[in-house]
């Protein structure tokens, strides 16, 4: 086994328990992501220099400095595919179930249970996570029939404050 040869086999253990490590704890170190040059981009880069110079150097009758040279260009691009087609669409694909009632004012809901003119009734609300729930009562205290759409306008104490929704075509 050669020197070189040495090299890129203990790096390619090295950089894999790190890269194993890093997975495991990514959480605790999240705030180290920036850009390009974040630990996932380096990790994969330095693997990839690895394996791939271990594999050229069994598979072809190469000069090392050719070698060295080819995995570092089979590197740049493979990480250049990984960032841009797998981590850049994972980061900007994160959505987040929360809301707050603040968030659905000016949403249109459906009346699943007539609000009385004195009372209270129940809307539905649909939103990309889901089909969402909640009490309601009219905003000017008018009754709201069921099955009507109605725009939410403010949030009270646990209501919706909901008046009749006309489209304005």
């Amino acid at each position: 086994m050669s020197d070189i040869e040495q090299v890129f086999l203990y790096g390619l253990i090295g950089i894999g328990l790190i890269t194993i490590l890093y997975v495991l704890f990514a959480d605790a170190i999240d705030g180290m992501d920036g850009g390009i040059f974040n630990p996932t981009t380096i990790l994969s880069f330095l693997l990839f220099i690895c394996a791939s110079g271990l594999i050229l150097l069994k598979l072809t009758d190469w000069d090392e400095k050719i070698i060295i040279v080819a995995a570092l260009l089979i590197s740049g691009i493979l990480t250049f595919l990984l960032y841009f087609f797998i981590l850049v669409p994972l980061a900007s694909a994160e959505v987040s179930t929360a809301y707050t009632n603040e968030s659905l004012q000016g949403q249109i809901g459906r009346v699943i249970v007539p609000i009385p003119s004195d009372g209270f009734g129940e809307i539905v609300i649909e939103t990309v996570n889901g089909v969402i729930s909640k009490r309601a009562a009219g905003y000017d205290k008018e009754e709201i029939e069921y099955d009507k759409q109605v725009l939410i306008i403010d949030f009270d104490n646990g209501t919706f404050l909901v008046k009749e929704y006309v489209p304005l075509v």
